[in-house]
C-alpha cells in the first residue's frame, strides 16, 4: 500500500498549481493540510498597498470576510467560525487555509486598496485527496474453473475525487468481456467529509493455468503516486480430466526389488482414493495415491492399471517388466576323466534379455566356450563361465582332473658345461603327478612345475664307463620306463685333471725306485755282516716292515 510521500505534500504547498477555469486562477490544495492562496499571483506591491482584504464566496452570490491588513497595521480576522482558527495571511499577502477540506472548494478574493485604486483578484480552491489505501477484501474460498465466481471486492477510501480501480492478474490489467471476467465498480460519498469511497467487485472465471496465479487492484490518483493492493491467490478447483500411471523403482528392475505404483490424477483437489488392477488382482486403497509390491519375481511382468474409485472408466496402465538371469552348467563340481574320453557340457542361460558370455581356464580368458571330444592331460584346469546382463551377472565352474598312466614322452641327455658329466633329462605325461626314479644316482636333480599334466626331470652323472640309464615315472594307474646309453670317454677331462693324476703317478713311481734302492742296499749289509760274524737285532724286523711298504706302494702304482 502506498502513500502519498511527504515530499510532494511540500512541493504541492509551496508550489501551487494553477490553470484557468471560467476565467479564474485555480489553485489545487490537499485535504488535510495547508493550502496558500496567492493575491494577484505575487504582483502586488506592498508598499504601494494601503488595504488587503480576503472574503469568500458563501453560496447563492453571498460574501463572506475572512480578514483584513491595513498598511503599518496587524492583520484583523472577520472570520466566522468555519475559518476564524483556519486562516491567516503570509507576508506576500497569500492566504493562508489550514486544514484544508472538501468544503474548502470555493472562490477566494483577494481586494486590494492602493491609492485611488481598487482591485480584487478571485481565486477558484479545489481539494484533492488520495485514496487512503487500497485492499481486496471479501475473498474467495476457491475458484472453480469455467464457472464466473465472485473473486473479491478492492475498495478505496476516502478519496476526492473518486478513485479509479484497476484489476490485474500476475501485474497484467484485466479486461471485463461479461464472460470471464466482469467488473462491477460504485462510489459512495462520505456525508460527513464529503470524501468517496469506490468499490469494484471482481468476478471471474479460472482455468487451471490460474493456479499460484496472483491478483491485485491498483489506482492511479490525479496526486500522489500509484496505490497496489497486497497480492492473493487462489486455490483453482476442477474435475480429473488426465490420470497417470507412474511406476517409482530402482532402473532396472530386478527380482527382489520393490515397486511403488503412483497414480498421478490432475484434478483439485486431488482424488484420495484409487482402485488398482494388479494383473487378475483388484485392489482398492483410500487416502493414498500409492500401491508397493515387494520381493518381486519374474511372474511380476505384465500390465497394470490405476482408475478413480468413483469413475472407473478413467484409467491409466502401465507394463513392468521384471529382469532375471539364469543359468544351468553340467556337470558342475569336481570332473575326473581319463585320457582319450569325451566329455558333454550342458550349458543353458534363461534371460529376460540379451547376455554375453564369457569362458576363462585357470583365469585365463578364453576365446570360446571349451568342447571335450577327446581328453588329453592338457585339458585339466578350472573352468568358469560369466554371464552377464546389464547390472545382473551370473558364474558357474567345474574342475576338470584328466587321469592316467603316465608316459615318458622323451628321454634323452646333454653334454655339461665342463664336459666332465652328462645332464639327463626325461619328460613325462600323466595324472595325477607321477613320480620319477632313475636307476643310478647322481648329482643336481631338478625337477620341473607340473603344468598340464607335463613333467621334466633332470639329473646329472659323471660317468666312469659305458652305462645304460632307465628312467620310470609311476603313479596310482601304472608305470612306464625308458632306458638310455651313456658312453665313458677317456679323453674327457680338463688338461688341469691330466696333470694332477701324472703328478701322482710320477710320485708313486720314484717311491718305489727308492724303495728297491734301499733293500738291496739292506741286502749287501746283512752279507757283510755274516761274512765277519756279527749279528744285528732287529734288522728281519726293519726288513719285514720295509718289504710291506715296498708292497703297498707298489699297488697303488698298478691302480
Amino acid at each position: 500500500m502506498h502513500l502519498l510521500s511527504a515530499s510532494c505534500v511540500c512541493a504541492l504547498l509551496i508550489t501551487a498549481l494553477f490553470r484557468q477555469v471560467s476565467g479564474l486562477d485555480t489553485v489545487i490544495g490537499l485535504y488535510g493540510e495547508t493550502l496558500e492562496i496567492p493575491c494577484n499571483n505575487g504582483a502586488m506591491k506592498a508598499k504601494d498597498v494601503l488595504i488587503t482584504k480576503w472574503k469568500y464566496d458563501k453560496g447563492e452570490g453571498l460574501p463572506g470576510d475572512l480578514l483584513v491588513k491595513k498598511k503599518n497595521q496587524n492583520v484583523s480576522i472577520s472570520a466566522t467560525l468555519e475559518y476564524k482558527s483556519r486562516v491567516s495571511m503570509a507576508a506576500n499577502s497569500s492566504l493562508l487555509l489550514s486544514e484544508a477540506k472538501l468544503s474548502d472548494q470555493r472562490t477566494f478574493t483577494c481586494m486590494v486598496v492602493a491609492g485611488a485604486d481598487i482591485e480584487e483578484y478571485p481565486v477558484n480552491v479545489v481539494i484533492y485527496k488520495p485514496p487512503a489505501g487500497l485492499e481486496i477484501s471479501d475473498k474467495a474460498s476457491e475458484l472453480e474453473i469455467g464457472k464466473l465466481n465472485k473473486l473479491g471486492t478492492c475498495i478505496a477510501p476516502d478519496a476526492n475525487p473518486a478513485a479509479n480501480i484497476t484489476w490485474l492478474k500476475n501485474n497484467i490489467p484485466l479486461v471485463a468481456d461479461g464472460k470471464g471476467v466482469s467488473i462491477e465498480a460504485s462510489m459512495l460519498p462520505d456525508p460527513v467529509t464529503g470524501l468517496s469511497t469506490t468499490t469494484s467487485i471482481l468476478k471471474y472465471s479460472a482455468k487451471k493455468e490460474d493456479t499460484d496465479a496472483e491478483f491485485t487492484c491498483s489506482t492511479q490518483h490525479t496526486v500522489g503516486s500509484e496505490l497496489v493492493s497486497s497480492p492473493v491467490t487462489f486455490t483453482i478447483t476442477y474435475t480429473t480430466e488426465n490420470i497417470v500411471l507412474q511406476v517409482i523403482t530402482e532402473d532396472p528392475l530386478v527380482e527382489g526389488d520393490n515397486v511403488t505404483l503412483k497414480c498421478v490424477a490432475d484434478g483439485n483437489p486431488a482424488p484420495t482414493s484409487f482402485n488398482f488392477q494388479l494383473k487378475e488382482e483388484l485392489v482398492k486403497v483410500e487416502n493414498t495415491d500409492t500401491y508397493i509390491i515387494t520381493n518381486v519375481s519374474r511372474d511380476t511382468t505384465g500390465e497394470y492399471k490405476c482408475s478413480l474409485v468413483d469413475d472407473p472408466t478413467m484409467e491409466a496402465s502401465k507394463d513392468i517388466t521384471v529382469n532375471y538371469l539364469d543359468i544351468n552348467l553340467s556337470p558342475s563340481g569336481n570332473i575326473v576323466k581319463s585320457t582319450g574320453e569325451a566329455l558333454d557340457l550342458s550349458f543353458q542361460i534363461d534371460a529376460s534379455g540379451d547376455a554375453k558370455v564369457s569362458w576363462t581356464k585357470d583365469n585365463v580368458k578364453l576365446e570360446k566356450e571349451p568342447k571335450f571330444t577327446k581328453l588329453t592331460y592338457a585339458d585339466s584346469g578350472r573352468y568358469e563361465c560369466e554371464v552377464t546382463m546389464g547390472v545382473l551377472s551370473r558364474k558357474a565352474a567345474f574342475e576338470l582332473a584328466v587321469e592316467g598312466v603316465p608316459v615318458i614322452k622323451q628321454l634323452h641327455k646333454q653334454p655339461g658345461k665342463d664336459g666332465t658329466h652328462e645332464v639327463l633329462i626325461c619328460e613325462a605325461e600323466g595324472s595325477p603327478k607321477p613320480d620319477v626314479s632313475w636307476s643310478i644316482n647322481g648329482t643336481s636333480p631338478e625337477e620341473s612345475a607340473f603344468v598340464n599334466g607335463m613333467i621334466t626331470h633332470k639329473l646329472t652323472v659323471v660317468p666312469t664307463a659305458n652305462l645304460t640309464v632307465s628312467c620310470t615315472v609311476s603313479n596310482g594307474f601304472g608305470a612306464d620306463t625308458k632306458t638310455i646309453n651313456v658312453s665313458y670317454n677317456q679323453s674327457d677331462g680338463s688338461d688341469q685333471t691330466k696333470l694332477v693324476v701324472g703328478v701322482v703317478v710320477g710320485l708313486l713311481v720314484a717311491t718305489v725306485v727308492i724303495a728297491l734302492a734301499y733293500l738291496v742296499y739292506m741286502k749287501k749289509s746283512k752279507q757283510g755282516s755274516w761274512k765277519t760274524g756279527e749279528k744285528e737285532d732287529g734288522s728281519s724286523e726293519e726288513e719285514k716292515k720295509l718289504e710291506e711298504k715296498v708292497e703297498e706302494n707298489s699297488q697303488k702304482a698298478e691302480v
